[in-house]
């Protein structure tokens, strides 16, 4: 399966969690982040899928593209602390967006992913998208493994704050998710920690986290 498809069926995932009735009821409760009520949090995780419309409306970018592990490498919300601007900001931009209540939420969800659909399938295999709030540029592949590493690990955060189990991706979303978050670990941590980690509970690390 490609990995537009891969994309296509957790962004699927997330919008049927987004329509999990425990997500309405705790709508303007604490969510399981510090700092982010659960209608906050839900706006984020849709914005996971709201951000790849610009991808495909524009007009395949020029720029050379960075490899995604220089992505991660770059970006400055990854350490930023909770108080610091850009982390506030990106938890007003998820309250924005979940501003107009939780059916609005799913309505529009939905309507953006069954768009995607169609537009994926008409962008060719070079793709290439510029993201102007970075600067730089990624493949439409790294592109969509950006988003499906947000549309999982978000997933778990709002399932969790709502009481519900994690959806589980399918292998197709899981694997490319996987590496790269593995190879993120061991330029973070080491090749010596990730592997202690995975196999040695007596010599694992206390952390191997990305983010």
């Amino acid at each position: 399966m490609s990995l537009r498809n891969a994309y296509l069926g957790t962004a699927a995932q997330a919008v049927a969690l987004l329509d999990a009735p425990e997500v309405a009821a705790s709508w303007e409760k604490p969510s399981a982040l510090a700092q982010w009520t659960v209608g906050g949090l839900a706006g984020h995780l849709a914005y996971q899928i709201f951000s790849v419309d610009p991808a495909l409306e524009e007009p395949a970018s020029e720029h050379e593209p960075i490899p995604v592990s220089e992505h991660y490498a770059r970006a400055v919300w990854i350490d930023a602390p909770l108080d610091d601007e850009i982390s506030s900001g990106i938890r007003a931009k998820g309250e924005d967006i979940s501003s107009e209540g939780v059916r609005r939420l799913v309505e529009r969800a939905h309507a953006v992913l069954d768009q995607q659909r169609t537009g994926l399938e008409k962008v060719h295999g070079d793709w290439v998208v510029f993201m102007p709030q970075t600067g730089w540029a990624l493949s439409l592949d790294d592109f969509l493994v950006t988003r499906m590493v947000e549309l999982a690990v978000h997933m778990d955060d709002l399932a969790v704050s709502v009481g519900l189990g994690a959806p589980e991706l399918p292998g197709s979303a899981l694997d490319p998710v996987v590496a790269l978050l593995t190879g993120l670990a061991v330029r973070r941590h080491g090749q010596v920690a990730v592997l202690r980690a995975l196999t040695r509970a007596e010599r694992a690390p206390a952390a191997i986290n990305v983010f």
